[in-house]
C-alpha cells in the first residue's frame, strides 16, 4: 500500500476507453475505487468537466454517490465542484445529502474555473462575472455546512452541521491566497498547469492562518503517472496518452472522436505542443522509477500528500496502473 508518511491518492477524470460507452465508464469509476480501496489508497476525487465526450464526471456529486455505494472505507470528494457553476445552498445540500449516507468520507474541493469552453458557460447559465463572488460563495457554502447560515432564514437541509471538510483547488496565486486566508487545506492543479506550483505553494504556507478546519497549512499536488513493467512499456503507454490527451481537448465540441489519421495531423500543431506541455509533471517508468520521481516531485512541491492520475487508455491498463503504483509502496 502507498507510504504512510507520503499519502497516495487518486484523481480519476472518469474516462471514456476508445469503443466505451459512458456507461462503461462510470461503471469502470466503482471497478476502479473498489481496487485503490483494496491497494491503501487514501481518497479518490472527481472532477467537474462539462462537454468533454472523453470524460464522464459533470455530475460530480451523483457519481460519487454511485461510489461510495459500492465502497466501505475510501475517502471520496470532488477535485474540484466548480463553484461558481451552482449556487452554495445547493452544493451545500449535495454534500451535506453525501455526508450524511456516508459520514466521515465525504470531502470538498472547490475550483473556481468554469470547467468548460464558452459555449458550454453559456449553456449552463452561468454567469461570466460569477467567479469573481468565488471568496465570498466559499464563506457562504462552509456556513451552509457548519449550520451557521450567512442567508437569514435559510438552512441547508441536508447539509447543516455536516462540516464536509473544504480544500481550494487553483493553479494560480489567487487560490493559494484564498486558502490561506481561511485556513483552509490547498490543492494545486499540477497534472495540468505546472506554471505557478511553486510560487503559489510558497505563498500558501507564508501567508496561512489557522481555522477551525485547519491548524497547519496542507498542501496536496497533483501529477501525472504512466507506470509499466518495463520502460519500453512506459513510454509506448506515455504516446498512448499523449495522443490522447491532444484528442481529447481539440475534439472538444466536435461530438465524434478522431481517428488514428486525424490525431497524426493534430499531433504536431502548436496547439497539441501547448496540450502537451501541460503534462510537465509527469512520472514515468517501472514501479521503482515512478516511486523515485514522486518522492522528488514531493519534495520540489513542498507538498504534504500527493494525488495521481493514472494515464491508460483504458480501464485494464489503469487498473493494471494503479496495482503496479501500489507495489511500488509496498
Amino acid at each position: 500500500m502507498p507510504s504512510s508518511e507520503v499519502p497516495l491518492s487518486i484523481l480519476d477524470l472518469a474516462m471514456v476507453g476508445r469503443g466505451d460507452t459512458v456507461a462503461d465508464a462510470l461503471n469502470a469509476t466503482r471497478v476502479i475505487a473498489q481496487a485503490a480501496e483494496a491497494r491503501g489508497y487514501r481518497r479518490i476525487w472527481y472532477a467537474e468537466h462539462h462537454n468533454m465526450s472523453s470524460i464522464t464526471s459533470a455530475a460530480t456529486a451523483v457519481l460519487i454517490a454511485h461510489v461510495a455505494g459500492n465502497t466501505r472505507r475510501i475517502l471520496l470528494g470532488s477535485g474540484g465542484v466548480m463553484l461558481p457553476n451552482h449556487s452554495p445552498l445547493a452544493i451545500a445540500e449535495q454534500f451535506g445529502t453525501l455526508a450524511s449516507l456516508h459520514p466521515g468520507r465525504i470531502e470538498l474541493g472547490l475550483g473556481r474555473a468554469p470547467g468548460s469552453d464558452p459555449a458550454t458557460t453559456h449553456a449552463l447559465r452561468r454567469d461570466q462575472a460569477s467567479a469573481e463572488a468565488f471568496p465570498q460563495d466559499v464563506l457562504e457554502l462552509q456556513a451552509f455546512l457548519a449550520g451557521e447560515s450567512l442567508v437569514p432564514g435559510v438552512q441547508a437541509i441536508p447539509g447543516a452541521g455536516t462540516h464536509v471538510p473544504l480544500t481550494i483547488l487553483g493553479s494560480s496565486l489567487f487560490g493559494a491566497q484564498l486558502a490561506a486566508h481561511l485556513g483552509l487545506r490547498y490543492g494545486f492543479a499540477s497534472h495540468f498547469a505546472p506554471e505557478a506550483l511553486v510560487d503559489a505553494v510558497a505563498l500558501y504556507r507564508r501567508m496561512f492562518t489557522p481555522s477551525g478546519q485547519s491548524e497547519v497549512p496542507h498542501v496536496t499536488a497533483a501529477m501525472n503517472v504512466v507506470v509499466a513493467e518495463s520502460p519500453e512499456a512506459a513510454e509506448d503507454l506515455l504516446e498512448q496518452v499523449r495522443r490522447r490527451r491532444v484528442a481529447s481537448f481539440l475534439g472538444r465540441g466536435y461530438g465524434r472522436e478522431f481517428t488514428e489519421d486525424e490525431i497524426d495531423q493534430l499531433i504536431g500543431t502548436p496547439q497539441a505542443a501547448q496540450i502537451l506541455g501541460m503534462m510537465r509533471h509527469t512520472a514515468v517508468g517501472t514501479p521503482p522509477q515512478v516511486r523515485t520521481q514522486l518522492e522528488e516531485f514531493q519534495s520540489f512541491a513542498d507538498a504534504d500528500e500527493l494525488i495521481v492520475v493514472i494515464n491508460a487508455v483504458t480501464t485494464e491498463g489503469r487498473l493494471r496502473c494503479l496495482n503496479l503504483l501500489a507495489d511500488a509502496y509496498a
